[in-house]
């Protein structure tokens, strides 16, 4: 019979890289004889996936607030992954640039219109039943959101609005770290003080974000693009794509959340606390954070009109 030579230098190759490892190609092959084919289900492990969502009560539509919450989480772990990736990389190209922001574009992009799923999705007398089982656990203790910002732009830009100006490089990260924007988004409405919403939060990730914030001083993506300024003469896209990135992250979704907040938590004559305490009427809306990964990318009318009305 005669042997297929495309096989012949597969199985060649084959036996290069296991001879490079030290190891035994005819061994493996024998493994092979032995192992099942792989199936969907168990591959992405279908069945352990769809037995994650444990709702705290028997409200149905509490299971939707559960996987929705769970989908959001994983394409922020697609949007870490994918601005790692260009991070990382030892040679890094417009063309690779410009890969990376079209994916992150792509997933905030999906993130925004999906949150027609929590905002019109759910039955709002339902949620305000079973939200009142979910204390203090709250949407603001998404860890890889602030992950996000970190490896975004340069620590003193996430600091508060009305501190931002008085950090510079003699600075600390920890300093910085103690006045970023959101912790002021989780102080209790009456007192001031940190909810308990914060206090889990700070206790289980300040320590995480904080060697994130001291590694990415100088290669966050702000910084990364000042760098490799010429990537956005060769890829001309790559300065809109990182626009996007900025309406995305500090405009449409934290609007997104606003409308959500509004919708179940708006009650005249008074507001309804968020699930964890937030002040969730100053926090949310981006003109009163004005949190920008980029600012050299925009004018200063632009600057000026930050998340109001009518800014795109």
């Amino acid at each position: 019979m005669e042997i297929d030579k495309d096989l012949v230098a597969q199985l060649k190759l084959l036996e290069a890289k296991f001879e490079s490892m030290g190891q035994d190609m005819d061994s493996y092959l024998t493994g092979l004889l032995h192992a099942d084919y792989l199936t969907y289900w168990d591959y992405i492990h279908l069945d352990t996936l769809l037995s994650l969502q444990a709702p705290k009560t028997k409200i149905p539509d509490e299971e939707i607030f559960i996987i929705y919450h769970q989908i959001t989480e994983l394409y922020f772990k697609l949007i870490l992954k994918a601005i790692k990736q260009l991070l990382t990389s030892e040679e890094p190209t417009a063309k690779l640039a410009k890969r990376q922001m079209l994916r992150v574009s792509s997933y905030f992009k999906h993130l925004v219109d999906s949150f027609d799923v929590m905002v019109d999705g759910m039955d709002k007398d339902e949620f305000l039943k079973f939200r009142m089982s979910l204390l203090p656990a709250s949407g603001f203790q998404s860890a890889q959101y602030r992950e996000i910002e970190l490896v975004s732009t340069d620590l003193f830009q996430l600091t508060h609005f009305s501190k931002r100006d008085s950090f510079d490089d003699y600075h600390t990260v920890e300093e910085k770290y103690d006045n970023l924007y959101w912790k002021s988004g989780a102080t209790e409405l009456a007192t001031g003080k940190k909810t308990l919403t914060l206090k889990q939060f700070e206790h289980k990730y300040s320590q995480k974000f904080i060697r994130l914030a001291t590694s990415m001083q100088r290669a966050n993506l702000n910084q990364f693009f000042k760098k490799h300024e010429k990537f956005l003469e060769e890829e001309p896209e790559l300065k809109e794509l990182l626009r996007e990135l900025d309406l995305n992250a500090n405009v449409r979704w934290p609007l997104a959340h606003f409308k959500s907040a509004m919708r179940y938590l708006d009650r005249k004559p008074a507001h309804i606390s968020a699930t964890g305490g937030t002040n969730w009427q100053k926090y949310l809306p981006p003109k009163n954070q004005r949190i920008i990964f980029f600012p050299d990318l925009w004018s200063e009318e632009e600057l000026d009109k930050w998340g109001t009305t009518g800014f795109n």
